[in-house]
């Protein structure tokens, strides 16, 4: 089949609040941020969580990745804005933290991943929702959702190589070289999701749906480029990413089912079939190789894996909540409709 071409920069997404406004209106225009004390009054008002502040963060966050097109690269290293990212920075971790805790005792790690292990299987659970009672249209929507993170697979957790040494950071790098498709450009999981989207009649360009995602998705991503781009956050990154790797098989396997009932096109099924596969092995690498010997060499960073698997169990769960009170609602769970 021919690849899913994608764009290597996308376009500037609309502001959504006055935080936003302020980001987007200075890479767009070169206009000079609003004064201090005006900047101090919208993160005092600004939600955490919030669509405003979430979609800063993730217009900041993306000058690391592949920026935007007619933006000046060099802003990426813009000291003013820097320092706005990092007091959005603060403000959502300190809410991270307050919301997820954290418990530094050795049993605390293995009874996360004994929990995240464990397969929910009543109705309300999202995948259980997706495999047996979804529509198409709502599938569509999980994909538009979802797009903001598998367009960039992968590439959040890279971050932490450099800060890992030894067996863990051995193990780490070959989980990913599976999530960049194992030398083979055509099996990047970017670019089969890439393939999926263009499949289900949705635009496969990168970040094509950043404008669609809810405060939810985007604060679901957010946390991987938190953790990932601050060195005093890697065992975060590390609980975060062994999260992703043990909760992807079951989840992927009823993203399956659902589709397969739905009589969804091949590359579909099959970009979640190869999660079913590919992280199946992975689980095992991560909780034993990764996790394991990165808290023996530093036993200090003990409570922040904790905290990083915690903060993936509470993402996912507002943003199954979202979606399926949403949806329950009769509405759509995106901030724009599907065209």
């Amino acid at each position: 089949m021919n690849r899913t071409v994608i764009a290597a920069e996308p376009g500037l997404p609309q502001p959504r609040g006055p935080l936003s406004a302020v980001v987007i209106d200075l890479l767009a225009k070169g206009s000079p941020p609003a004064h201090p004390d005006d900047v101090e009054e919208m993160l005092a008002a600004a939600n955490p969580y919030g669509l405003d502040l979430q979609l800063a963060l993730y217009v900041c966050y993306e000058l690391h990745y592949r920026g935007f097109s007619g933006v000046d690269p060099r802003w990426e290293w813009d000291i003013g804005l820097l320092n706005l990212r990092r007091r959005m920075e603060e403000d959502f971790l300190a809410r991270l933290e307050s919301d997820a805790g954290q418990d530094s005792h050795e049993y605390a790690i293995a009874a996360e991943l004994d929990a995240l292990m464990r397969e929910p299987e009543d109705d309300a659970n999202l995948s259980v929702h997706l495999a047996e009672y979804a529509s198409w249209e709502h599938m569509q929507e999980y994909f538009a959702q979802r797009s903001i993170y598998h367009l960039k697979e992968g590439d959040p957790q890279a971050w932490v190589i450099p800060r890992l040494s030894g067996q863990a950071k051995a193990s780490f790098v070959a989980i990913e070289f599976d999530e960049f498709g194992g030398g083979h450009g055509n099996a990047l999981h970017q670019s089969l999701f890439g393939d999926l989207l263009a499949a289900a009649g949705m635009d496969p360009e990168y970040l094509g749906y950043l404008e669609h995602a809810s405060a939810e998705s985007l604060a679901a991503v957010n946390v991987m480029s938190l953790f990932g781009l601050h060195r005093a956050l890697r065992g975060a990154a590390i609980g975060h990413f062994a999260a992703t790797e043990i909760t992807s098989p079951p989840g992927s396997r009823q993203m399956v089912r659902g589709l397969r009932r739905l009589s969804a096109p091949s590359p579909c099924v099959d970009f979640y079939q190869e999660h079913v596969e590919a992280d199946a092995v992975h689980e095992e690498i991560v909780r034993s190789d990764v996790v394991a010997n990165l808290v023996e060499t530093e036993p200090g960073l003990s409570g922040r894996v904790v905290f990083g698997m915690r903060v993936f169990r509470m993402m996912e769960d507002r943003l199954a909540h979202h979606l399926l009170s949403s949806w329950a609602l009769g509405r759509t769970s995106l901030n724009r409709a599907l065209s």
